[in-house]
This record gives C-alpha cells, structure tokens and sequence, in this order.
C-alpha cells in the first residue's frame, strides 16, 4: 500500500525541482514544515485531501498532476 505515497511523492519531487525550488523554499510557499516535505517526497507520510490541494496551489498544478499514475 505504500506504492501510491511513493509515486505522489515522486510528482512533488519532480515538479518541485521543474520549479526550481528547494524542499524550504516548497515548505514556505505552502505552509508546511521543511521535514514534511521531505517525509512526502519518500513516500513516508499518507497526507489528507486538504494537503494535496495546497500542495497543488503551491506548485501551480492541477490536484490530478500529483496523483496522476497512482493505480
């Protein structure tokens, strides 16, 4: 069951780094902890509808490019 939390945390990983922002500077922007990030990004953390939306908003993305390729 861990599968869909790694793939989520790779689309914040990949976008974050299109971006050309830091895990901080992505912590900053959406209002998390830094070390939040980090436990998303390894698949480590099982997040709630609220957090993807402001992970969207912060990353300028549909909710759907975050969790697109989760089976």
């Amino acid at each position: 069951m861990d599968e869909p939390l790694k793939i989520f945390g790779d689309n914040i990983r990949k976008r974050r780094e299109k971006l050309g922002y830091s895990q901080e500077e992505l912590a900053n922007i959406a209002g998390f902890d830094r070390t939040y990030i980090s436990l998303i990004e390894r698949g480590k953390r099982n997040l709630s509808l609220l957090n993807i939306l402001r992970f969207a908003k912060a990353l300028d993305v549909s909710p759907y490019e975050l969790i697109k390729n989760i089976k």
